[in-house]
């Protein structure tokens, strides 16, 4: 019987929602907008001719993407210099703000800084991006609520195309690529309340402590032990966000004592939880 793959995503989604805002065709001219709405840092280009990418993006990221069509995002914001230049009359792209949970979000963080992707190589994901498009172009009733939506699911499939690929070579992305460190990895997140043990994970992954330990870091840059410890403290950060009590979040993520989780936090960010959520209210 052929083993059921794990939920790569579900849990880091549950986390972290993302949010997605499309402009209405031709905002993108001016990426470094002034006005309330954060810059666009995902485009969508459908149609034009040979070096229409080109002519959108310049040569630096032209040149990775070439022709249209293909999706091209800036997980961290688009940079600072970045100029789109449409030029060309036959060129059809949409552009979106996207927010993958911030910086607070392993996934987001293990992100380079352009993702490019030609859709002839990722046909799911060009078969949502079709209908966003068509959306958008030819806007009918409710057309901004079905087009954020429908953008939010463009990020979740490039997510699962990233990982489908293994176009990382380090990071959260490469860990959820492997096919045996992800088993371990979805564990965690979805039980970081679990008194995990290395010999756990690694009988999880179907490796050997000594095995797994060593391909754990060389794939996903830190221990499974830091790992570990840098996931359960993200989720605090955020439960302190939300106002929760230090009782209840040291029950939820796996944290041995209130005194155990006040020194991790502290480590990491420099102040207490108590002044986190001083700081907060």
């Amino acid at each position: 019987m052929m083993m059921k793959k794990p939920d790569r995503l579900s849990a880091l989604i549950k986390q972290f929602r993302i949010k997605a805002r499309v402009y209405p065709v031709g905002v993108g001219d001016d990426v470094n907008r002034q006005d309330s709405h954060p810059a666009p840092n995902l485009f969508i280009i459908h149609e034009g001719g040979p070096g229409s990418s080109h002519t959108l993006f310049g040569d630096q990221v032209g040149d990775q993407v070439g022709k249209a069509p293909a999706l091209v995002f800036f997980p961290h914001g688009a940079p600072p210099a970045f100029e789109l230049k449409d030029d060309s009359d036959n060129v059809e792209y949409v552009c979106a703000s996207v927010d993958t949970g911030g910086d607070a979000n392993p996934i987001a963080i293990a992100l380079p800084d352009v993702v490019t992707v030609k859709f002839d190589e990722a046909m799911p994901l060009q078969a949502v991006t079709d209908i966003l498009l068509e959306e958008a172009l030819a806007p009918r009733c409710g057309a901004q609520a079905v087009i954020d939506r429908l953008c939010e699911i463009v990020v979740i499939r490039l997510l699962r195309h990233l990982i489908e690929t293994g176009k990382a070579e380090v990071g959260l992305v490469a860990g959820l690529a492997h096919p045996n460190l992800s088993l371990a990895i979805v564990a965690i997140h979805d039980n970081p309340e679990k008194n995990w043990r290395l010999e756990d994970l690694a009988e999880i992954s179907a490796m050997s402590r000594t095995h797994f330990v060593n391909i754990f870091r060389d794939v996903v840059g830190v221990t499974p032990g830091e790992y570990l410890s840098s996931w359960r403290l993200t989720l605090v950060r955020m439960e302190i966000a939300r106002g929760a009590s230090l009782k209840s979040i040291v029950q939820k993520v796996g944290f041995s004592s209130s005194a155990a989780l006040s020194r991790a936090y502290k480590r990491r960010y420099g102040i207490s939880p108590r002044q986190e959520l001083a700081r907060l209210a």
